[in-house]
């Protein structure tokens, strides 16, 4: 009682006691028993929670399928609906027809493109072109999330995890043959890829052909010269920056040419002289956009897949 008062009063510190292996004060050891009850009836209300949680969580997972039931039913049903609207097999659709006919013959006055089937996707049917670059752009994030290696995500410590990883893949870089191989082969790969994209709008070619050529050249690239080379140019940050840029320009761009062809107003984008490089009207830079996306997309996933970063960058987050 007394080194209990003496503590109170600041002349005495009862840890002393403790640590030197001396008899434990009796209301100290009244406290902590108190403190011990208090702890196990926290323990209890917290089992109490968790199984709370658990009841919650089997409500939630009803609901979800219950949910997710009639939203295939409802799907399958209206899918079902539009289909008995179709033309049946061999008849002449009209409507088709008179698409077909006005791509045709009014493509090249209306988009500027001697490539009619760059003219229809990148100008009558951009705003769908546009989903489709978005698209990837998602699936690249989603792909992230699942494959990325960091300490976010790892259970075990992340340096010694990463450096197993780093280990369980050959590296390619360092066989003579691929290295050859790729000296020759990327400078052409590369020179075709954009001679695909900014030919499209001119004969068969285009944004996605020529940002997969591209991106095949980037895979090369790395397997030929090692992931170190190609951080160098293309990190996880130059790699954002591009497609943002890319997808903002693209919607920005398009944006306003339906704005004024949805009000009857000229948008004052020259078209250029048909089967010169310069023309089509937004179809080239399109192009190069949907191209850029497309090239940053394939070399993502390939990194992703074979060492869980993109740009060298694990672990940073």
């Amino acid at each position: 009682m007394s080194r209990f008062y003496e503590w109170m009063i600041g002349e005495a510190d009862p840890l002393e006691s403790v640590m030197d292996g001396a008899e434990v004060p009796d209301e100290p050891r009244g406290q902590w028993k108190h403190e011990t009850k208090e702890g196990r009836e926290q323990l209890l209300s917290r089992e109490d929670v968790n199984a709370e949680v658990m009841r919650v969580r089997k409500s939630f997972g009803k609901v979800y399928s219950a949910v997710a039931i009639i939203s295939c039913i409802t799907l399958i049903g209206v899918l079902m609906y539009i289909v008995t609207g179709l033309p049946r097999f061999g008849e002449e659709n009209p409507e088709v027809i008179e698409v077909i006919k006005r791509y045709i013959e009014s493509g090249l006055q209306e988009t500027g493109a001697v490539n009619i089937i760059s003219g229809m996707i990148l100008d009558y049917r951009a705003f769908d072109t546009l989903g489709e670059s978005h698209v990837l752009f998602t699936a690249l994030m989603c792909v992230t999330i699942l494959l990325r290696v960091d300490k976010k995500n790892m259970r075990t410590e992340y340096e010694d995890y990463y450096m197993i990883r780093q280990d369980k893949y050959f590296d390619l870089s360092k066989d003579s043959i691929i290295r050859f191989a790729g000296a020759v082969l990327i400078p052409t790969i590369a020179l075709y890829g954009i001679y695909v994209l900014l030919n499209g709008q001119l004969s068969p070619g285009g944004g996605f052909s020529g940002g997969a050529v591209m991106g095949a050249g980037l895979v090369l690239f790395s397997a030929a010269y090692g992931f170190e080379t190609v951080d160098k140019m293309f990190s996880q940050k130059v790699i954002n920056i591009i497609a943002f840029i890319s997808l903002s320009f693209y919607s920005f761009a398009k944006g306003y040419v339906f704005i004024t062809g949805a009000n009857g107003l000229d948008n004052h984008i020259p078209k250029g002289a048909p089967g010169a490089i310069f023309s089509g009207g937004l179809i080239l830079p399109l192009d190069i956009a949907v191209g850029m996306v497309v090239a940053c997309t394939m070399y993502s996933f390939y990194s992703l897949f074979r060492r869980g970063s993109v740009g060298g960058n694990a672990g940073t987050d």
